[in-house]
């Protein structure tokens, strides 16, 4: 299978980049830009996930022999652009904001100016990542507010595509999870991975005393056994028969989980074991995170609401073209105009006001030329900016495991900033507003 990600993408890009190749518009310069005109769900912030992910693979954007025959075989554009597209490589500048930075209506999250042919090729599979990771990343983050500084992991590989399960544990770490069940993201990114066993383990064996007995043999007291798979009362009495005290914790996957944790926590107590941890799972959602925030609950693992979004497994973010050279040679803003799908035109610079250590606004400063948009950061804000790709040169600071970690710390930054109705789980408008100005 080819390493190249040229042909993640959709076919209509082709085909403009072969007209324009024709009329001579390709080599015209223009500004693309990736935003959302709402956030999804009405929730009250977005997390911009997926960019060290997208600069990776950009990187593979080659248009090789497979490819090009494919293309030829199928008719998809002429011989002529077939040999613009065997030497093609992203020559343009891409810049936006920082994974793990939050984001509302409006935000530009990235700008990618180039050439026509250079920019447009690229709108299929940036918003395959951005708006997967983007949602996963909002996601996780609403369930690691809901568990207050309790620890999550990410369990849904099973419910996802193998290479999405991949991306979605990658985005839940950097949005404030903490480990995954996913090897390949702790191999890739740098995701702490955890597990022990699943029931399958304990109906293996004769008895669920024997799997506890293997299973502290194997990975000593200290880890964590399944109660759930028979009687959970009764399982609780064998996991500390088996380990002792230093049982480090049990996970319940079943029942009435609030009524459940409260049941096993005053069992450990009374068998003499107060310091072991209890870990819930069984279809979490943020919604169930709160709602056992006051259960004796030590860490979460989530799975299948976590991968698809929490019911919004897209971002709706958009990929619009917002200036370009005319004929002559001079700059225009343009915007799309259809009721409902309206954008901003023109160059944009980000800016976050806080005052006080507190996010109050966005600002969106647009510009009808680039010389005209590179002003000074604004008193009391903070650049939201950053350069991935400067004139087709990447920046590797924000790519691989490093990037991840970067991005993790930076979220958990932005997220203190945000004012407290930012925190809250109900519908609403966003949590601080969009502001534009005109340079």
């Amino acid at each position: 299978m080819s390493a190249s990600t040229a042909l993640l993408t959709d076919r209509y890009e082709l085909t403009m980049l072969d007209a324009a190749l024709r009329d001579g518009t390709a080599q015209r310069r223009c500004v693309f830009e990736l935003f959302g005109r709402r956030l999804s769900g009405g929730r009250r912030f977005g997390v911009a996930a997926g960019q060290g992910r997208l600069m990776t693979l950009l990187r593979e954007f080659r248009f090789g022999a497979d490819e090009l025959r494919f293309l030829s075989d199928n008719r998809v554009v002429s011989a002529s652009t077939l040999t613009y597209l065997e030497n093609y490589r992203f020559t343009g500048s891409i810049s936006g904001y920082r994974e793990g930075e939050l984001y509302f209506p409006g935000s530009p999250l990235l700008t990618i100016e180039g050439t026509f042919a250079d920019a447009v090729i690229l709108e299929t599979l940036a918003l395959s990542v951005m708006n997967h990771d983007s949602a996963i990343a909002t996601a996780a983050a609403r369930m690691s507010i809901a568990a207050g500084g309790r620890p999550l992991s990410e369990m849904g590989s099973r419910r996802a595509h193998e290479h999405a399960a991949v991306a979605a544990a990658r985005a839940a770490y950097i949005a404030g999870f903490t480990a995954t069940s996913n090897l390949e993201a702790g191999r890739e990114w740098g995701v702490p991975t955890m597990g022990t066993a699943a029931h399958a383990w304990t109906l293996l064996h004769d008895t669920e005393e024997d799997a506890f007995r293997s299973q502290v043999a194997s990975l000593g007291a200290e880890t964590t056994l399944l109660i759930d798979t028979y009687d959970i009362a009764e399982g609780v009495r064998t996991a500390v028969r088996v380990a002792g005290p230093h049982l480090g914790g049990v996970r319940i996957d079943s029942g009435d989980l609030p009524l459940v944790a409260a049941d096993v926590r005053q069992q450990l107590d009374d068998l003499g074991n107060p310091d072991t941890t209890i870990t819930v799972t069984s279809d979490l959602d943020e919604y169930a995170i709160a709602a056992l925030a006051a259960s004796p609950v030590d860490a979460y693992g989530v799975g299948t609401s976590l991968v698809t979004g929490s019911g919004y497994p897209t971002a709706s973010l958009v990929y619009k073209i917002v200036a370009r050279e005319s004929a002559s040679g001079e700059w225009i803003p343009v915007t799309k105009t259809a009721e409902g799908k309206k954008s901003q035109g023109g160059w944009k610079q980000a800016f976050r006001r806080v005052e006080n250590g507190r996010a109050t606004e966005e600002v969106i400063r647009t510009a009808s030329s680039p010389d005209a948009v590179l002003q000074p950061v604004p008193e009391g804000s903070r650049a939201l900016n950053v350069s991935y790709v400067a004139n087709g040169t990447f920046d590797g600071a924000y790519e691989g495991a490093a990037g991840v970690a970067a991005a993790r710390a930076h979220h958990a930054d932005v997220r203190a900033e945000m004012p407290t109705r930012a925190l809250a789980l109900s519908k609403s408008d966003p949590a601080i507003p969009t502001i534009y100005l005109t340079s």
